[in-house]
């Protein structure tokens, strides 16, 4: 596999052994990075590549946490460790409604894990550390942003996503270590808005998964590879909020909203007659009506016409190739 890449986070923004109470070069120590390969097929391929890199966090037996979309539909996976070594990984499952992704080392790492912590303890204003493969110099002194709804394009909704700044230039994966030294969220995505103030500058800002939302499906990951649990209706369309008007900016291939003929720049007003102008209201609105499966009834505006339509909703994981046996 390819060796970390040759970048640093800016001296001053390192962390420091000591501005924290625990050992922070052992907790850096479970950090790895990460490399899957997709299948050109995949389909997947087409939004987030055949190659895909970033990071994990060993979390105990082997088992190293990282971010979905990372190992979704990957044919192999291989580890850096932060002694050196390099080993390959066998996804074992992805949550889509969590966003975790749980990869088992082919080996014995030897390395010590991160304890998980509770995100529903971290504090706004917390002094954290988000943890990149290759120890400090890969990794950010930060504060806690914000802890708040996150709605993404994708059919992705967080009821508290926990936000922090600076942002890591290579955050997929990082790991979000608390005050007390515990992995208490996992890096996901970076966004952008507008500093408080006169200053009109926007900021950079990370998304985190809260490690909270782990702890009940990690049994079934570990176990099935999947949650066992009835799966949410997926539509496969990309959305997003333009001055309160909800948009389709994109639909995926063969899903169920392409086979409803639902077209890019599509808005959508209503979901089974009730008007919705947000992600958050257009998601809950959907996964009420029931599981996989269900019909989707859409009230749909385009070139100035209003017409409904019904969506047979699927299970997004029907599409997706399964890991790949060792």
């Amino acid at each position: 596999m390819a060796s970390l890449a040759e970048w640093k986070v800016p001296q001053t923004a390192q962390p420091r052994p000591a501005d924290y109470s625990y050992d922070l070069d052992r907790a850096l120590s479970s950090i790895v990075g990460l490399h899957s390969i997709v299948p050109n097929d995949a389909f997947t391929a087409d939004t987030l590549g055949i190659e895909r890199a970033g990071n994990g966090v060993l979390i105990g037996d082997g088992l190293v946490l990282t971010v979905g979309y990372l190992i979704t539909e990957a044919e192999s996976i291989w580890l850096q460790l932060s002694d050196g070594r390099s080993m390959q990984g066998h996804a074992l499952g992805v949550d889509a409604e969590t966003g975790f992704g749980l990869v088992q080392v082919l080996g014995r790492p030897g390395l010590p894990s991160l304890d998980l912590g509770s995100s529903a303890d971290v504090d706004i204003g917390e002094r954290i550390v988000v943890g990149g493969a290759g120890g400090r110099t890969h990794s950010l002194a930060g504060r806690v942003a914000a802890k708040q709804e996150f709605a993404g394009y994708w059919e992705y909704l967080l009821e508290e996503a926990i936000f922090t700044y600076p942002a890591h230039p290579h955050w997929g994966g990082t790991g979000l270590i608390s005050s007390r030294g515990e992995l208490v969220g996992l890096g996901s995505l970076q966004i952008e808005r507008a500093a408080d103030g006169e200053d009109s500058r926007s900021e950079h800002l990370n998304m985190m998964i809260p490690i909270d939302l782990l702890k009940p499906v990690l049994d079934d990951l570990t176990k099935y590879g999947r949650v066992n649990r009835p799966v949410r209706p997926w539509l496969g369309i990309f959305t997003t909020e333009i001055e309160d008007r909800l948009v389709t900016v994109g639909v995926a291939s063969k899903g169920p909203a392409a086979r409803a003929e639902i077209k890019t720049g599509d808005m959508i007003v209503a979901v089974a007659g009730q008007k919705v102008t947000t992600l958050p209201d257009l998601y809950r609105s959907i996964w009420a009506l029931g599981n996989a499966g269900v019909e989707v009834p859409l009230t749909l505006h385009r070139d100035g016409v209003t017409f409904d339509v019904r969506v047979n909703s699927s299970d997004r994981n029907k599409f997706l190739k399964g890991p790949q046996m060792h």
